[in-house]
């Protein structure tokens, strides 16, 4: 509710320097209304089949019984249980540079959540310079923000695509954009973005590196926690320092060390599911 309070604030802000008169009750009232009812589109949205490849790393969905998906549900866990301390809905997944696996952390996290329960997932291309995440899970050629943001009178939910019959929706960047800031910062997104907290269970961001662009600051103002991805061996110290000092209020919620060690290779599911319980012997 913090967020939609901002929100309202941001709008009369900019009625007064239009040198319009603030929102009358009612006009808030009806505000508060639009944000807080689901849309029908987000239950008849248009569902699309995730095709992944083997390159992709996207285990959550590809190898359920990996190690790597084994340390993402370990990884929801930890968020469930800040959760409890407190009230995170939205976060987005970041690092200090390129190449540290920020998109394929978002695309498992956010298809963990899905699979986890009755959670309702949103999965968001932040990265409007760069974007990267509809390749990999192929569903391009979608329209997404860049579109919603020339098309004026269109609601959002409009943009919403539903991945494979999971609780799970995709929101694509569309298509590059040259400044995302001006969509970022404005009372419009802003607004948006609040009607997107209210109707889904948690929502996740695969948001720009640190540097050398402003997005995933502004992307921090806007959602509830941001989670670091790190890669070993790629991160330079310098870099990292660099993007963090940058932050204003970053939220941290905790970092991701991405191929960090030699056990990640070993063959998980063969070891661990073909144990035996305890007291059971193999028949012959």
């Amino acid at each position: 509710m913090s967020r939609l309070y901002e929100t309202l604030r941001r709008m009369e802000r900019e009625h007064r320097q239009a040198g319009t008169s603030p929102s009358d009750p009612t006009e808030a009232v009806q505000m508060l209304s639009n944000v807080l009812t689901q849309p029908v589109e987000l239950a008849g949205a248009r569902s699309v089949n995730v095709e992944t490849l083997p390159a992709s790393r996207l285990v959550a969905l590809t190898d359920p019984k990996s190690l790597g998906a084994e340390k993402f549900r370990a990884l929801v866990t930890r968020l469930e249980n800040l959760r409890i301390q407190r009230e995170y809905k939205s976060l987005q997944v970041t690092s200090a540079g390129i190449h540290e696996g920020k998109t394929t952390v978002s695309a498992n996290l956010a298809v963990t959540l899905a699979k986890r329960g009755d959670f309702k997932v949103l999965l968001i291309e932040g990265d409007m310079h760069r974007p990267s995440l509809a390749s990999l899970l192929g569903v391009t050629e979608l329209r997404g923000l860049a579109h919603w943001w020339s098309a004026t009178d269109q609601d959002i939910s409009t943009y919403l695509n539903r991945l494979g019959g999971m609780p799970l929706w995709f929101l694509s960047a569309g298509t590059t954009f040259d400044h995302p800031s001006e969509i970022l910062q404005s009372s419009r997104f802003a607004e948006a973005f609040t009607k997107l907290g209210a109707w889904f269970d948690w929502i996740v961001v695969d948001s720009t590196p640190m540097l050398p662009t402003v997005d995933a600051n502004l992307w921090s103002r806007l959602v509830d926690g941001s989670l670091l991805v790190v890669r070993e061996g790629v991160a330079s110290v310098r870099a990292l320092k660099k993007g963090l000092e940058g932050f204003d209020n970053p939220k941290w919620l905790g970092m991701v060390l991405n191929e960090a060690s030699e056990f990640d290779r070993m063959n998980y599911a063969e070891q661990y599911y073909s144990l035996e319980p305890q007291g059971k012997k193999r028949s012959k």
